[in-house]
């Protein structure tokens, strides 16, 4: 066997877990498929006769990609995809095989769309320093290099960014758990269309406030009763698909985010189980004020 054929088998043999890196570090299974790529391409050119551990290496190169990839992303910021259910401007259409909402949502769930919405608002340095140690165990002293830190820099950086991904609340943990339930009943009722099932979650004067961004209209949206409430929430049933539960600014709520990227929260105010307010957010002014944190199973 020669070289080139030995180092494609021993790629593919890192390939998964290098996917899984990459796509904890930029949450876009397209654009995970990049960087791996651009990492076998790195392997293909590189003399590689004295490395000693070529798993480690290749950890190495994918992160070193990956935080260029987040650098550039940072600088121009781009806006997200479009997503099914969005509806206040011409929809986007995405390169063939750029985008398939399907997979996203199955890694996001792999991984937790909750956890990838607060890694989304991390500095480069702290995502590759948190997912690198706190999700595939990377010492510091491997990691310190690749952020042009010292070990203890990159201890405090990975420190920083898992308090922002617990969060905190200020709910008592039982009333966490019942708003919580509440949350994801009210989650699964949507995506059924499931309209009697709504109204046993809503109170009789509940209101939704949509802004402007949230669609589907051009001005912000205020609907006021459970029967309006539920048909508006069954109309939006396609959303429900893509939205998982979080902890928004300390208390149960819904994210949507495709890609990784934070596009609209949905902010319950729960009295006796009931749900008696429910604050769509999709302005990317209001939206950059949102804390969200994850839930703990």
């Amino acid at each position: 066997m020669d070289e080139s054929q030995w180092l494609l088998e021993r790629f593919e043999e890192d390939r998964t877990r290098l996917r899984a890196v990459a796509y904890r570090m930029l949450g876009s299974a397209s654009e995970a498929d990049d960087a791996v790529q651009e990492t076998w391409l790195r392997l293909s050119r590189a003399d590689t006769g004295e490395v000693g551990n070529l798993g480690g290496w290749l950890t190495t190169v994918v992160a070193r990609v990956c935080l260029n990839m987040l650098r550039t992303r940072a600088s121009r910021r781009e806006e997200p995809l479009d997503v099914p259910g969005r509806q206040d401007g011409p929809p986007v259409a995405p390169r063939e095989g750029e985008y398939d909402p399907e997979e996203e949502a199955v890694l996001a769930d792999s991984v937790g769309l909750a956890l990838l919405v607060v890694l989304d608002t991390l500095a480069p340095a702290e995502r590759l320093a948190f997912v690198l140690h706190d999700m595939f165990a990377v010492p510091f002293g491997e990691i310190a290099p690749m952020i042009e830190r010292s070990p203890a820099a990159a201890r405090q950086l990975a420190s920083r960014a898992r308090r922002r991904v617990k969060g905190a609340s200020p709910v008592p943990e039982a009333d966490l758990a019942r708003r919580r339930h509440v949350v994801e009943a009210f989650l699964a009722a949507s995506r059924r269309g499931n309209f009697e099932a709504l109204l046993a979650l809503l109170d009789s004067g509940v209101i939704l406030r949509a802004d402007r961004s949230a669609g589907p209209t051009p001005v912000p949206l205020t609907l006021h009763g459970a029967q309006r409430v539920a048909k508006g929430a069954s109309v939006a049933a396609r959303r429900g698909r893509f939205t998982r539960p979080a902890l928004v600014n300390g208390s149960p709520g819904l994210v949507m985010a495709p890609g990784g990227r934070l596009f609209l929260v949905l902010a319950f105010t729960i009295v006796d189980d009931r749900i008696t307010g429910i604050d769509i957010i999709a302005d990317a002014d209001r939206l950059g004020r949102v804390e969200v944190a994850v839930l703990d199973a």
